[in-house]
């Protein structure tokens, strides 16, 4: 009973993170089913199988605080289940060790981007609204489904990070469309296993503790990425796919960093993390005293 009320937990706090800056759920929860010793195909089956409700939730509440493109949804949605359902039916023979740091080291530049670009000049507006191509959505949909069914989580670090970086869309939309097109990911992913492993080491009340908090946690985060400034949710996203990467590739083979090399890199990256928020909560502020300021003083003349 103690571990499936952790389970809740952990997916509460997983979806709260995920719905409200575009990543994290599956990979939080994929990472504590292995550590408990369950193998990676059946720990990927379970967070999928929960993910399957949390998606469906979290998908609603955004669309329902308009936080949803939805050609963008279909457009990446579509390809990605097809990438989901062949990662998870090629999980028990595919390895992606050498995938994983590869991808971890892209993921890490993208990153880095967005924390700069969002912290830097804020919220890139030359291209915002512009439409995202097709032939840009489907490639990066089939690859995100692959390496999140693969991995246990992904859908989010691979997506989110690469359509923000586009500067097409306003943060709190690309974050409500990846997650409302994860749903798709999730039901092919699912399929993809239990056709592969025929429900063997998947735990139901594992999964269904998962999405109980998921489930909690889904409108919360959809209501706070709406009212997030998005140029201090630019810098939060970026800040997080810059940890998390950082995290897999000084734990991958190519590197096996030792702790007293890690920890102080870990903190080095949470103080960078710290100083992007706190300078794009200042630019944040100044821009809407001036914004205010002269809204003030046109309607001063219109008055005049």
């Amino acid at each position: 009973m103690r571990s499936l009320l952790v389970l809740a937990l952990v997916g509460l706090g997983a979806q709260l993170v995920d719905g409200s800056l575009g990543m994290a759920y599956g990979v939080t929860s994929t990472t504590l089913l292995l550590a408990a010793g369950t193998n990676p195909a059946a720990a990927s089956a379970t967070v999928h199988l929960a993910e399957i409700g949390t998606t469906l939730v979290s998908g609603t509440a955004h669309w329902r605080f308009g936080n949803v493109d939805w050609r963008v949804v279909a457009r990446i949605g579509l390809p990605g289940a097809a990438g989901a359902f062949a990662g998870a039916t090629f999980l028990s023979w595919i390895s992606t060790e050498v995938a994983g740091p590869l991808m971890a080291l892209i993921l890490l530049g993208l990153g880095t981007y967005v924390l700069a670009r969002f912290t830097l000049a804020g919220l890139p507006s030359g291209n915002l609204d512009k439409p995202l191509r097709r032939r840009f959505l489907s490639p990066l949909g089939l690859v995100a489904g692959f390496v999140d069914a693969t991995g246990g989580g992904g859908w989010g670090p691979v997506g989110t990070p690469a359509i923000l970086a586009s500067g097409r869309m306003e943060p709190r939309k690309v974050i409500g469309s990846i997650d409302t097109s994860e749903f798709l990911v999730a039901v092919a992913a699912s399929i993809g296993f239990l056709t592969g492993l025929g429900g063997a080491g998947v735990d139901l009340a594992w999964a269904a503790a998962l999405l109980a908090g998921g489930v909690v946690a889904a409108p919360i985060a959809a209501w706070l990425v709406r009212h997030l400034p998005p140029r201090v949710l630019g810098s939060a996203v970026g800040g997080l796919i810059i940890l998390t990467n950082a995290r897999t590739l000084l734990n991958s083979d190519w590197v096996e960093a030792p702790g007293a090399a890690r920890y102080p890199l870990y903190a080095g990256v949470y103080l960078l993390w710290a100083g992007a928020l706190a300078h794009s909560i200042r630019e944040h502020r100044r821009e809407s005293a001036l914004a205010e300021k002269t809204a003030a003083q046109v309607k001063e003349g219109a008055a005049a």
